[in-house]
């Protein structure tokens, strides 16, 4: 494949306090943005070769503006407890950028860049039932950024690179062609359970540790 996983946000409550179990669990934050005229915040989680997210909405009109609307992203985040699906899952090129993506998708120009900068959405990204999925064409792995513009990657809980993503989900039968040939591309597992919830599995998971987030994460991370 010429791509692979890149991130994975989590939709959470407004600044993010479900962030300080993951501090106090031992990893290190690195640095936050505001996506100015999108409507989102978040707080990032960084590792050799993964990001993890926590996005909130801070500004509901510009979430729900005709340029950010058709994301979805408000829909996603106010009815995050309410049966919609809190993840999104982020795509990059392996090596090159290519054409060649598991899903089709449409062009996503964001209020907050006023360049020719894009983000590739699937069209399923009005199914609130499944993770919002994308694709950064720019994107590449944390650990291959020069020094002075690398994030903090080393953190206390003592693991580095994500090996494993299983996404657990109430409607794991009942799938979109987009998420489904995902799914078939085996950039991420799935299974059916009664409610949403990510596990990350890292270096292989050979010291067979786990840390369960739950209920203030959709989230369980082994090690």
């Amino acid at each position: 494949m010429s791509f692979e996983l890149d991130h994975l946000f989590i939709c959470t409550d407004i600044d993010a306090p479900q962030a300080d179990r993951l501090r106090s669990f031992g990893l290190t934050e690195g640095t936050s943005r505001v996506h100015s005229g999108q409507g989102t915040t978040n707080c990032c989680f960084f590792f050799h070769n993964f990001m993890l997210e926590l996005l909130w909405v801070h500004n509901p009109e510009e979430a729900q503006s005709e340029i950010t609307r058709p994301t979805h992203l408000w829909d996603r985040w106010i009815d995050r407890t309410k049966g919609s699906c809190p993840f999104g899952f982020c795509l990059r090129p392996k090596e090159h950028p290519s054409d060649a993506l598991p899903f089709p998708t449409w062009e996503y120009h964001p209020a907050y860049r006023s360049d020719s900068f894009s983000i590739s959405v699937a069209t399923n990204a009005s199914v609130l039932t499944e993770p919002m999925l994308f694709y950064l064409p720019f994107a590449k792995r944390q650990d291959s950024y020069l020094a002075d513009r690398r994030q903090p990657l080393n953190h206390q809980a003592g693991f580095t690179e994500m090996t494993r993503l299983t996404f657990i989900s109430p409607y794991a039968n009942h799938l979109s062609s987009e998420m489904q040939a995902t799914i078939d591309s085996n950039l991420l597992q799935l299974q059916q359970g009664e409610t949403y919830r990510v596990e990350l599995g890292f270096d292989g998971e050979k010291q067979g540790k786990q840390a369960d987030f739950r209920p203030e994460l959709p989230l369980i991370l082994s090690w």
